[in-house]
């Protein structure tokens, strides 16, 4: 029986890996179908298409299927037609949360993603309604390989980019949403591909969760929302101690 369970586990965890596999396989084709869709289908001449294929590879997707979805995104098979919506509301413990999606149903996204914050004790407000609690910016990452921290913070700085901090686990460079394309093309000739290159939302504060109950139910929405296949980032201003982290993930 030790044996049976044993192996029953492993299929468990083996279907669950699968399945988290599938939905960051799901997510990627949409950004790579609308990065096509929204400029050139070529990866050199399009930054956002490119930041997409870089994450299909690290996420292991076929190269056909990388393929398929660009070409779908150019028009030369159906696709469906992705529009990126954002979403604003607070979740237990007064937590301001922003979940960007693309979606081909604004109706069925907004009532996916109502339904979340409703039954995990949140509350799903009008856009804007918790923005203002965050900076938007432009983040591209570099392996610390490509550069000395000063060679790094030169190019950053003559590239345009507001800020540029280094370390063991590499370069990461932070410029205004407005000169993000310019930032990264400059970054780009000089050292190549970046890890990553894309807007975000960083919380101007953060808002402290003390009671490990609401923590909890702040992880399960969290959870809820990443879950969702027309969800692509979700991003909060939480502060649970590590300890209470380490309980609740046990």
């Amino acid at each position: 029986m030790a044996g049976h369970s044993q192996f029953k586990n492993i299929m468990h965890r083996k279907g669950a890996q699968d399945a988290r596999r599938a939905k960051v396989f799901t997510k990627i084709i949409r950004e790579l179908t609308t990065a096509a869709r929204t400029g050139l289908p070529d990866p050199a001449s399009n930054p956002r298409l490119r930041a997409a294929v870089l994450a299909a590879r690290e996420a292991n997707m076929p190269k056909d299927t990388i393929d398929r979805a660009i070409r779908r995104g150019s028009g030369e098979e159906g696709a469906a037609n992705y529009e990126e919506v954002r979403y604003e509301g607070y979740g237990p413990g007064k937590v301001a949360i922003i979940v960007e999606a693309l979606t081909d149903n604004r109706n069925r996204t907004a009532s996916d993603i109502r339904t979340a914050f409703t039954k995990h004790g949140g509350n799903l407000g009008e856009t804007n309604s918790v923005s203002f609690l965050f900076d938007h910016l432009g983040a591209i990452r570099y392996p610390a390989s490509v550069a000395s921290a000063d060679a790094m913070f030169e190019a950053a700085i003559e590239a345009g980019a507001e800020d540029c901090s280094s370390g063991p686990d590499g370069h990461e460079i932070l410029c205004k949403p407005g000169d993000f394309a310019q930032v990264r093309e400059a970054l780009e000739q000089r050292f190549g591909p970046a890890l990553s290159a894309r807007l975000e939302w960083r919380p101007l504060t953060q808002s402290p969760v003390a009671d490990e109950q609401v923590a909890q139910s702040l992880l399960k929405l969290l959870e809820a929302l990443e879950d969702n296949d027309d969800v692509q980032r979700v991003q909060a201003n939480f502060d649970i101690a590590n300890d209470m982290m380490e309980r609740l993930s046990a």
